[in-house]
This record gives structure tokens, sequence and C-alpha cells, in this order.
């Protein structure tokens, strides 16, 4: 569905020049409306472009922790090797954060987390919840960080009744309790956007930043862009910040049992306290599926260390880039959602050596589990704010296909800073190329809907890019 410029600008500019084009009439003897049509015309897609595109955007900021009580026996994600033991304790707090934006005729919200990933109901639930206060589906976006030390993802996947331990055992306190958390945060912040609205400016800025992440795969694309948006309100006062960058949260192993939220979590607190004034900081990942991050030098032996150091360095970077950057208040501001098929739900020929083997499966399971686990369909979600996209990929992608979406954006939308949101709303797989599945490999085996997904979500990743006069 697309969410544009408002119709009823357009309406009135027309109704004005078709006013004029009768009164030149009267007072000239020659029938000039095809000519001063013409002109009009002509007026909409140039002259008028800049009004008709640009708005002024309010938002709304809301936070949540989302760290579920120890007594509640949450399992830690990521690992399989943790045969879904409940975390042990709290190394530092999992939250979730929403920013609501809107042009007074359209509202979007952006909403990241400190998670691992979204199960593919979790959304439509959140939607039915949501129900009461008219959210639509299209309407916002669920952005996961992928931390190995926060909630395991089937640990509140409903359809999850196998009781696998490698895989996570399904836990219905914890699935209401994030449930709840999310409604929470989306009203929250929709309230603050209708009751105490902040008028914003907006500014993104992309740097190259080489030495941070490596393809873990040994081969191929490495993405290496630094996006840093900056919120402030109008006044000047700074409101939000988004980043983006690329890499795994994988510096804990299956051995750390302690909540966290990774090197994602170190990054937004350090920028917040750096920033102050209650700053809101919002990580969202990219094209994840075969990018790993790289330890910063002289982190130690130390897991934990490693994380810290990576995230408070990174955040130091983000600092000096948010520094810069020069904000606007009149904007473009628009979204745009496609549903599509995916491809009959499988797995890969080498499953069972990697995670069939990591997860405890067999043929027998996964043919009981493919229905009740994955979906048939999915979609794609592009928003645009000023010079930045975000399109959502839902599960993760190999980085150069998110390459080759971040090209296509910039092109067809104009915007300077394109990125990917990966794990956007719904894990349903690892997303690779052709070539890359048939190769196979340990992100090709958890890659469950054959060697065409990779060309079918990009496809549909192009499609979501909303229409925009250029």
């Amino acid at each position: 569905m697309l969410k544009g410029i408002a119709p009823f600008n357009i309406v009135v500019t027309v109704q004005i020049l078709a006013l004029l084009v009768r009164s030149l009439e009267n007072h000239m003897s020659l029938n000039i409306r095809p000519i001063l049509l013409l002109v009009c015309f002509c007026f909409l897609l140039l002259g008028g472009h800049q009004n008709l595109s640009a708005a002024t955007i309010s938002a709304g900021v809301a936070r949540i922790d989302i760290t579920p009580p120890l007594e509640m026996k949450s399992p830690l994600g990521g690992y399989g090797e943790r045969m879904s033991k409940p975390a042990e304790g709290i190394h530092d707090r999992l939250w979730a954060k929403a920013i609501v934006l809107s042009d007074g005729t359209k509202k979007f919200a952006i909403v990241t987390a400190d998670m691992l990933a979204f199960p593919a109901p979790f959304k439509q639930e959140l939607v039915e919840a949501l129900q009461s206060s008219a959210w639509q589906a299209d309407e916002f976006m669920l952005l996961a960080s992928h931390s190995h030390a926060s909630v395991e993802m089937n640990a509140f996947h409903p359809g999850n009744s196998f009781g696998i331990p490698q895989m996570g055992i399904y836990n219905p306190e914890v699935h209401q309790f994030l449930l709840s958390s999310f409604k929470k945060l989306l009203l929250s912040a929709d309230q603050k956007l209708k009751e105490s609205p902040v008028q914003i400016c907006v500014g993104t800025s992309t740097i190259e930043l080489e030495g941070w992440n490596r393809n873990r795969r040994k081969e191929g694309y490495t993405e290496h862009d630094l996006t840093v948006t900056r919120i402030d309100a109008v006044s000047g006062e700074p409101l939000a910040v988004l980043i983006n960058f690329t890499a795994h949260p994988t510096f804990m192993s299956s051995q750390q049992m302690w909540f966290s939220g990774g090197w994602p979590g170190h990054l937004q607190r350090t920028l917040e306290t750096l920033l102050g004034n209650d700053v809101t900081v919002m990580y969202y990942n990219g094209a994840e599926g075969d990018q790993s991050p790289v330890p910063r030098p002289g982190s130690g032996e130390s897991r934990w260390e490693k994380a810290e150091r990576y995230g408070v360095e990174l955040a130091k970077v983000c600092h000096e880039v948010w520094g810069q950057i020069e904000t606007e208040a009149d904007i473009p501001f628009q979204y745009q959602t496609v549903e599509f098929e995916l491809p009959p739900a499988n797995w890969h020929p080498d499953f069972m050596k990697t995670g069939g083997s990591e997860y405890g499966l067999s043929d027998a399971l996964l043919r009981q589990m493919i229905p009740k686990l994955f979906a048939e369909k999915a979609h794609c979600s592009t928003v645009q704010l000023g010079d930045l996209s975000i399109t959502g990929i839902p599960g993760e992608m190999a980085a150069g296909i998110g390459e080759e979406i971040k090209r296509s954006a910039g092109e067809k939308l104009h915007v300077k800073s394109p990125t990917i949101g990966g794990l956007a709303d719904a894990w349903i797989s690892y997303i690779l190329t052709e070539e890359a599945w048939m190769k196979g490999g340990y992100e090709a085996s958890v890659s469950f809907y054959g060697p065409q997904l990779g060309p079918i979500i990009k496809e549909a990743a192009l499609s979501s890019f909303p229409n925009f006069v250029p």
C-alpha cells in the first residue's frame, strides 16, 4: 500500500490553475486552453515538485524495558548448544524503542529492539492486539538487532509445539510478556505524538567504515557503510538518532548465559550518554547474513569485553558523524509495503550436516515442523525520511544482494543514504544468491525456501520503493 503525497494539495492546485485558464480565455480571442494546460502540467511536474514532496514532520518517541523477569525462565537464542536453558542473569537490559512519524495525513513507526529476531506470526498478533487503536500492519516496521544473548525466537512462536531443546521451547508467559510490551511501546509513542508532538528536522550521513566487519563466508561482498540519521526538534534539541551498521552481534558464545543487547546495546547506551538530554538512540542491523564483526584491537580474551569495547568505540565514531550532520525541516516522507508468495518451504541438502545437527532435527521432524513454523507469505517495506531510506528484509540477507537493493533505492528514490533493515518484522530464513545457495555451507543450509528465495525477495524489495516524482 502506497503512502505518499497527500492528493488534496494536487487537487487544489489543479483547481486554481483551471480558474486561471478560464479567466485568461475571457480576455483573449484565441482558445489558448491546450497551451496553458500544457504549461500547468509542466508546473505540476517541475515547479510544484518541492511543495508536493516535502512535508513538515512531527514525531513521538518512547522506549520500554523488554528484559523478561528471570523467574519466567526465558531461554536465550542464537545457539542450539544452549539446549533451551533459561537465562541465568542480566548483564545489561534489553530495550525496545519506537519513533512514530507523521506529516498530518499519515503516520509510520520505526521500532528497534534488542532481540534475536521475530517469529513470523508475531507482527500480525501485535496488529490484532492494537486493533482498538487502529494501527495497520503497513504503518510500522519491527527491526531486531539480532543479539545472540536475547530471547530465543522460537520461545514466543505459538506454532512451536515440538519441545526440542536445541530449538528453544515455547514459553507462553514470555510470549504474552513480549506481545504486551510491544503494544505498550507503540501506544506510548503514538500518545506522545498526539498529545505533545515534536516538529522535527532530519539529516542523514553515510561513511565507509572499513576493518570493523568481514564476510564470514570468506568470499564476496563486505558491507562497510555506517549510516547515522539525526532527528532533532526544530528548536534545536536532539530527539533521536538512528544507526545502521551491518554485522552479527556474535561476540558472546553459547557459554554466556546472561541477557545482553551485545555490542548494539553498548553502542546505543554509550551514544545516549555522549549526547545527553534524554536522546533516544535506535540501532538497526543491515543485510548481515554473511557479515561478522571484527574485534577491536586490544580487546582481550573476555567475550563480554569484546562486545563492550566494540559498541563503545563504534558509538564514538557515530558521535563524530552525528556532530557534522546538517538537518532540514521540510523533507520527503513516504512508505510502501509489498506482500508476496514464498516458494514452498523445504530444507537444503546440507542441512543435516550443519543446522540439523546443531538443532537435533531429522527429516521426519522437519516434515511436521515446516507447516507450523514457516510462513507461506512475506512482505517487504520501504520507508523514506528525507535522504534516508530503510528497506525492510524479513530475514538474514547476504550483503551483496543488500548492496544491489541499496543502489537501486538510491537511484529511484533519490536518497543519499539508502539502507537495509535486516530481520524486519519476521525471520523467515537466510537469504542468498542462487549461486551461494547451490554452493552450500552453513548459511545455505538454514535457507529454507530453495535457490530462488534471494531473487524473489530482491524483486519484492525493489517493488516496495514508494512511487516518487524525480
